[in-house]
């Protein structure tokens, strides 16, 4: 099971010497997000085409899960080929983008998936644990049951000033263009 961790190294986007938002700031925004929040996941086809669907995602235990009925075009897609991209915005000012590359995993253990699930339905999310497979209400972004869990470990995250709310700030006080690079 994945923990929180830090990324080894943050990296200023716009140039050597410059400015870096602290991971403590992402951290926050990942670990307490906003209500709504638009999060989007890209996978690869078996034909190498990109496909991106929004999704519900969750930040638990330093990696994004989010869950995908198992004929969708986003799972059969993980299920090819793990690599892919999440991508959140953040309203609360001053405003962050997160995008996130890693490699999805489905879940395999039923406690995990017990534990998971357990954490979703503290977020108003009921679901049924049968085996590694969830029931419940449908969700328009995972599309119908049954459900898998899959476990996206970042490899890199990049934290963007985010567009809202910029002309509020000064560009000294805005979040500055950083990649988080995470082992392995």
């Amino acid at each position: 099971m994945p923990v929180e961790r830090a990324p080894e190294r943050e990296e200023a986007l716009a140039g050597d010497g410059m400015a870096t938002t602290a991971w403590d700031v992402v951290l926050e925004r990942l670990t307490h997000p906003e209500t709504p929040q638009t999060s989007w996941l890209a996978t690869v086809r078996a034909d190498g085409r990109p496909h991106l669907m929004p999704v519900l995602a969750f930040w638990i235990d330093g990696a994004f899960h989010v869950l995908a009925g198992e004929g969708t075009r986003k799972a059969r897609n993980l299920a090819g080929d793990g690599r892919c991209v999440v991508a959140l915005t953040s309203t609360k000012l001053p405003s962050i983008d997160i995008v996130a590359e890693g490699e999805a995993q489905a879940l395999d253990d039923p406690d995990e998936v017990r534990r998971i699930a357990d954490h979703l339905a503290g977020n108003d999310w009921p679901l049924e644990v049968r085996g590694t497979d969830l029931y419940g209400p449908h969700a328009p972004t995972a599309g119908p049951p049954p459900y898998r869990i899959y476990r996206i470990v970042p490899s890199k995250l990049f934290g963007l000033p985010g567009m809202q709310g910029m002309d509020q700030f000064q560009p000294d006080e805005l979040p500055k263009p950083t990649r988080f690079v995470f082992g392995r």
